[in-house]
């Protein structure tokens, strides 16, 4: 059963890459090559690149045999590292810098930087020069920054020229041009940008208009050494499609486009998740052993967190072989702080991550953190001193898990705000960092608080 066109806009979102996986299980089950490439040619890059991470191993390397000849590059900018480099180990390096020439330069980079030293030259060397020195010098650029993400065709014209002569000049030009772009950058005499004009105003203006004056307002521009974060930000802040990159004398040498931020924004965003998780990296498709390796040093950590957490404990185990009942209510307090805390901690570095917390409303924040919550832990301090009051007919036991109560979820609302913006400071990654100490935090105050009081007035 194949699939027509007309069907592909037919199915559901949500199975159609299921249905894209059983036609080519079957077609790569009948090594009819041909079929394979008829089907693949109707599919996108993006598409085909979540269908090898889906596919089993050995079906993986049927579809990249047959097509590795004409395996399109692109694929790769979508993989996950792990797959892509297993797939790069089987392409032909000849092949693969044959069709590199075909990306736009950022996408090229995107897959070369990836590569071992040794299969970077050989891919480098297949290359025409003009394209080989423009990806030599993005890969000197630093990781994740505005040099490693623009793409070096960009258009720029004369700043006294007027709307006719720019078109003039693009029809003239229209074999150079970058495949997709939004936005011209006007250059003075001195070879610096003065000025951006978007495609729409040239198109709807007349041809006598001079583009200074249907030039943007302001010319926003974006140092090459700029952190990814800090593009996205500014992307997302002045709803940006496009931007020019410059060198540290104003000289545009690139473009940024608004597609290549999207994936910008999602990376980030992933591994702000990943790191409240205490997982360094998407590791879905890596390894047995390596994802073991990642994530055994945070429980490792987690674990030491775990053992403060029980020696002061420990401290009031006498009270606890006296009054049973609070080894069952203990866990209430800490686990109650935690969660509080999380709350907390989140919106933090969330608004540590987009800006929102600045000097101005740091104190407002962790004011309004601590007032939430003083008022939750009066709520859950009536309704759990009334649950555990009842539970073990004692009216001061149930007074003092809410007393407890109330001063952990103070604590957690105030610790919650301060770890992330104090490590902020100290320029440790809150997302990465804040999750252990508030853990560790609201545990022992917890379990100190509710041990404590209880120890004092019952024992």
């Amino acid at each position: 059963m194949n699939i027509r066109d007309k069907d592909i806009f037919q199915i559901k979102k949500e199975t159609l890459i299921e249905t894209y996986l059983e036609q080519i299980k079957k077609i790569l089950d009948t090594t009819n090559n041909n079929d394979l490439f008829n089907f693949t040619r109707k599919i996108h890059n993006a598409d085909i690149a979540e269908i090898l991470q889906n596919l089993d191993a050995n079906y993986r390397e049927k579809f990249i045999l047959i097509l590795k000849d004409q395996f399109d590059p692109e694929i790769l900018t979508y993989l996950n590292d792990g797959i892509k480099e297993e797939i790069i180990n089987k392409i032909d390096l000849q092949d693969l810098a044959e069709e590199l020439k075909e990306l736009e330069t950022d996408d090229a980079l995107d897959v070369v930087e990836d590569l071992e030293k040794s299969d970077q030259e050989i891919i480098l060397k297949s290359l025409p020069i003009s394209e080989r020195k423009l990806i030599e010098e993005g890969l000197t650029f630093p990781e994740d920054s505005a040099g490693r993400l623009m793409q070096r065709k960009f258009v720029s014209i004369n700043s006294n020229w007027n709307v006719g002569e720019a078109i003039d000049y693009l029809r003239s030009q229209r074999k150079n041009l970058p495949i997709d772009f939004y936005e011209i950058y006007l250059i003075d005499s001195k070879n610096k940008i003065s000025g951006i004009v978007s495609l729409g105003r040239i198109m709807s203006s007349k041809r006598d208009v001079a583009l200074i004056n249907i030039q943007h307002k302001e010319t926003r521009v974006i140092n090459y050494l700029t952190d990814q974060e800090d593009v996205a930000y500014q992307f997302t802040k002045y709803a940006l499609v496009s931007a020019p990159v410059v060198d540290d004398y104003n000289h545009v040498i690139g473009s940024i486009t608004v597609d290549d931020v999207v994936e910008v924004i999602e990376e980030e965003r992933e591994e702000d998740i990943l790191k409240l998780g205490g997982v360094g990296q998407i590791d879905i498709f890596e390894a047995t052993i390596n994802t073991i390796k990642s994530r055994f040093s945070w429980l490792l950590i987690n674990l030491l967190t775990a053992i403060v957490a029980s020696i002061v404990i420990a401290f009031f185990q006498a009270s606890i072989e006296k009054v049973v009942a609070l080894a069952v209510l203990m866990p209430i307090v800490a686990s109650m702080g935690g969660n509080a805390g999380t709350q907390t901690m989140t919106v933090a570095v969330r608004a540590i991550a987009t800006r929102e917390l600045t000097p101005n409303n740091t104190f407002k924040i962790i004011s309004k953190e601590i007032f939430v919550g003083i008022i939750n832990g009066l709520i859950f301090a009536v309704i759990t001193g009334i649950i555990s009051a009842y539970w073990f007919s004692d009216n001061f036991l149930g007074f003092i898990l809410a007393i407890a109560m109330v001063a952990n979820l103070l604590i957690a609302g105030f610790v919650g705000a301060v770890i992330p913006i104090t490590l902020h400071k100290l320029k440790i990654d809150p997302a990465l960092a804040s999750g252990v100490l508030l853990t560790t935090i609201t545990d022992v105050f917890g379990f100190l608080s509710f041990l404590g009081l209880a120890t004092f007035f019952l024992i």
